[in-house]
């Protein structure tokens, strides 16, 4: 069995349960064009392919990205790893890997291809379309994903292709425009019910000028998911859904309407690795059960090491402070150049949500009680899990925050201001 469907059924049977489901889109290639690939500072081991450039008019390094087969190692290295449960490809990647090679025959992790390509993803250079609202597009077809043929055999429902999608939706407030990207879905949804094609739902939020105030937005993608899925039966329903991460009230309000729905995030821009790490871990805590991180693994120094710590962090093993700390470890330990100092790279950024990262409005998501920003860096947690019982405090040391009987902290009856004191000295004893 695959894992995401191990985990799906998990997640459904216990509420409770924390399987969550990795995601790494490597589909970037039906959006940037020769820069999808990302810059060539990590590589497979394998290595580099080769690559003829003239000198008279630039080096290899001068163009800074890796070529095709360079991106297609990375994709087979972090499928062998296993750790994530889904690779999300475009069509042509998965017919390369999916289909021809059979990759994913013997792994449990999912392949799956984009199977739409609205205009606000069309990031190429120079280009001006992610500037206009959304226009439903799609490149790929369902036969084409599945079989990689215009048109499968369908004497059986065996097929050599991913049988799983993301279909994309970009709600703009403009009725033309959002009627028409929903009959656009409603197409979709019904050829691929017909076709057995499962497919996960994205929700971006609106790439043009909306007139909804940014702390609003949450309630307006979540407003236009559940009113669009309430016309849908279960054999026409994404499997989960995709969107950009507005907050804990936006999160639980989505995530606690139907148990049934599977609630996951994206990752946005690249950001520093701790803006990666508190997004997964706290979406988490208020009810996303997936996450897909495409620029986030790709530009990341080493991406196996990345996508460990995610697993941790989702796992509950490690905090993401502390798995800032780790995965800086592992560079040292590989004597990796990191893109940021460690104290820069435990820093919240404030991101653009939007694909090309230049939409006029955004969704903004207040961050309280960063306690990683203002500690000192200290030495990697090498021991346990990282997530284990602290020790209370000695006896000539005073808790400022409830305890238990046993001493160990009572979280229930903890104010803001007091978990940020435990959090706080919890680092202190650490990280020293």
């Amino acid at each position: 069995m695959k894992s995401l469907d191990g985990k799906l059924a998990e997640i459904k049977a216990n509420p409770r349960s924390r399987a969550f489901i990795i995601a790494d889109a490597k589909d970037a290639d039906m959006a940037f064009g020769a820069r999808a690939p990302g810059p060539r500072g990590y590589l497979a081991r394998r290595g580099a392919w080769p690559a003829q450039f003239s000198p008279e008019v630039w080096t290899r390094d001068e163009f800074g990205y890796r070529n095709l087969p360079e991106f297609l190692d990375i994709i087979r290295e972090i499928t062998q790893q296993g750790l994530i449960d889904i690779m999300l490809m475009s069509a042509y990647v998965n017919e390369q890997l999916t289909i021809k090679e059979g990759l994913f025959n013997n792994s449990a992790v999912t392949p799956a291809a984009r199977a739409n390509d609205t205009t606000d993803v069309w990031a190429v250079r120079h280009g001006c379309y992610t500037r206009e609202p959304s226009q439903p597009f799609r490149s790929a077809t369902i036969d084409h994903i599945q079989c990689g043929e215009v048109e499968c055999d369908r004497a059986s429902d065996d097929f050599p292709g991913a049988n799983l999608g993301l279909y994309s939706v970009t709600f703009v407030n403009q009725l033309e425009q959002d009627r028409e990207a929903l009959l656009w879905y409603k197409e979709f949804r019904e050829e691929a019910e017909r076709k057995k094609f499962r497919h996960f739902l994205e929700v971006f939020d609106p790439n043009v000028e909306s007139g909804i105030p940014p702390e609003k937005l949450g309630e307006f993608i979540n407003d236009n998911i559940l009113r669009t899925l309430a016309g849908v039966p279960e054999a026409g329903r994404p499997i989960f859904l995709k969107i950009v991460y507005h907050g804990p009230k936006a999160m639980e309000e989505l995530a606690q309407y139907d148990p049934n729905l599977v609630v996951g995030i994206l990752g946005g821009s690249a950001g520093t690795t701790y803006d990666a790490f508190k997004l997964i871990h706290d979406a988490q805590k208020y009810g996303a059960r997936v996450a897909l991180f495409g620029r986030k693994i790709n530009n990341a120094e080493h991406q196996l090491a990345f996508i460990e710590m995610l697993r941790l962090i989702t796992d509950g093993k490690v905090t993401p402070e502390e798995a800032v700390h780790s995965y800086h470890g592992v560079l040292q330990g590989k004597r990796i150049q990191p893109h940021r100092s460690l104290e820069d790279d435990r820093k919240l950024t404030d991101q653009s949500m939007s694909y090309a990262g230049t939409a006029k409005q955004r969704s903004t998501v207040t961050v309280h009680d960063n306690a990683i920003a203002s500690e000192k860096p200290g030495k990697t947690r090498a021991e346990g899990n990282g997530a284990g019982a602290v020790a209370a405090p000695a006896s000539d040391e005073v808790a400022d925050w409830p305890q238990r009987a046993d001493g160990s902290p009572d979280f229930v009856r903890m104010n803001s201001v007091q978990r940020l004191a435990y959090d706080r000295w919890r680092l202190t004893r650490m990280f020293g």
